[in-house]
């Protein structure tokens, strides 16, 4: 659900396709999703609910209207649906592995707040996947409305919270650990097996452990058989609605709990130890603003985003920003700010460029490549050249062909060799390992690929800031 979809034609959602009661997909600049017999019955039960109104008019869960059958036209598949319904348009897509740990804290007690409010109206959930969280800016949003189904008991969707949102937060929380690698490394989450050998011993009696673990694993162990067939045996045990909801808000206090403990970083510094004076910060915020201003673009990245400043003011002038920063606890800063104070039209994303985010899931389909999610209009590459070809290796040539890849106008700073960020990057480096590291050869390349339509040296002379449009 997409804002960045192509405005034409028709395609089908590739990480909806699991679900045989509701499938989601594209046509003409809409977000639809079909409904089968049984998703359309699903369907009308939560639009008649008194949560679920409420839970749209809070901004909590993804405005959703039935679309009439004539005003689809032409021969396309959604002939074949019970019922077919519009949801609004998401900025840009992201992913768990690409939030911070506050942000998945409060994504997790979204979903159990939704589930408490539909428990509450005779609804359930089917699952608990982190996947069915998106955002608008700093907030987060439920877009799943295929997880609702009528009925009450044990919830089947425990043990995928506990996997995509509760482990990953755990881990976190009490090993110090930072959770977006093996979020990545497995769309499915942490097994409970994995996370009791993680909290061996004293471990399995931290805050959270034992009860969601420890026993959870001892369990899963046990157990062989469906999930359909334990939901029936556990609802003839006596494992009720009212059992759920006490479950569901133990989980809540626990998740809110959670705090990670990880608070510095390389970079969590850096607007105190850079070596920009409040001369060269103005220059530069100038330079942005000007540049936003003049194109109003409606989407910016701002790549290599630290402590989000730039992001902030393209926000002024810009439809929505994705601000991508590899050190997560940076970006947590980030996303606190966002949320306490605004602009709501900011993304945070936790993501090395050299290692983005690729296509994962079936067929590398389900989960997109980062890049392949939405065309940024502009991009701000402030304090990024020099991160990528002294402290990466990856030659100016090759990130001057990257920031061309995407078409776009690009506001870009290059950093001297003598300048003190660079010179403490060069330090480790073996001497003539970038020789080519220099102005004229950034420049001859820039030129090469770009329109170079503004340039400014900063006031101390090891910095220029370059605003460039593609060449054709």
């Amino acid at each position: 659900m997409t804002a960045n979809e192509s405005t034409a034609g028709f395609r089908d959602e590739p990480a909806s396709f699991r679900d045989p009661a509701s499938s989601v997909f594209y046509s003409n600049g809409r977000v639809l999703r079909g409904l089968s017999e049984r998703g359309a019955a699903d369907w009308a039960r939560l639009a008649d609910s008194q949560f679920f109104p409420r839970l749209v008019a809070e901004r909590k869960a993804v405005t959703t209207t039935v679309v009439e059958p004539g005003s689809l036209a032409g021969d396309e598949p959604w002939a074949r649906y019970e019922v077919v319904l519009e949801h609004e348009r998401i900025p840009f897509v992201s992913y768990p592995y690409e939030w911070t740990f506050e942000m998945l804290r409060d994504a997790a007690a979204l979903h159990l707040e939704i589930l408490l409010a539909a428990l509450d109206g005779g609804m359930t959930m089917k699952d608990g996947y982190a996947f069915n969280v998106q955002w608008r800016g700093s907030a987060p949003m439920f877009i799943d409305i295929g997880s609702f189904e009528p009925g009450g008991g044990p919830w089947v969707g425990y043990r995928q919270f506990c996997q995509t949102f509760l482990y990953p937060l755990l881990l976190e929380a009490h090993l110090g650990v930072p959770f977006q690698r093996f979020l990545l490394g497995h769309l499915d989450g942490i097994e409970p097996g994995d996370m009791r050998r993680l909290f061996g011993g004293r471990r399995r009696f931290k805050k959270g452990v034992f009860r969601n673990v420890y026993l959870h694993s001892v369990i899963q162990d046990r157990v062989t058989r469906s999930t359909q067939s334990v939901q029936q045996d556990l609802k003839k045990a006596g494992f009720s609605t009212e059992l759920t909801k006490a479950t569901a808000k133990k989980l809540l206090k626990l998740v809110r709990s959670l705090r990670s403990k990880r608070s510095g970083s390389n970079w969590a510094e850096y607007r105190d130890t850079c070596s920009y004076s409040d001369a060269e910060r103005e220059v530069k915020a100038r330079f942005v603003l000007d540049a936003a201003k003049a194109r109003q673009p409606a989407l910016v990245w701002d790549l290599g985003c630290n402590d989000g400043a730039f992001a902030r003011l393209a926000a002024e002038h810009a439809g929505y920003v994705v601000a991508v920063d590899a050190d997560d606890v940076v970006v947590d800063r980030l996303y606190r700010s966002l949320r306490d104070d605004g602009p709501t039209n900011v993304l945070p994303l936790v993501m090395n460029l050299v290692d983005s985010s690729p296509g994962r899931g079936w067929r590398n389909r389900e989960r997109r490549p980062f890049t392949d999610r939405g065309a940024p209009d502009l991009i701000l590459g402030l304090a990024l050249v020099h991160h990528l070809a002294i402290a990466a290796n990856v030659p100016l040539a090759e990130v001057v062909a990257w920031l061309r890849s995407f078409d776009c106008a690009v506001v870009v700073e290059f950093v001297a060799p003598e300048d003190p960020m660079a010179e403490r990057l060069l330090a480790n480096k073996p001497p003539g390992l970038h020789d080519d590291y220099r102005p004229d050869t950034f420049e001859r390349l820039l030129e090469d690929a770009f329109i170079v339509e503004r340039r400014e040296d900063l006031p101390g002379r090891t910095r220029t800031l370059y605003l460039a449009t593609p060449r054709t």
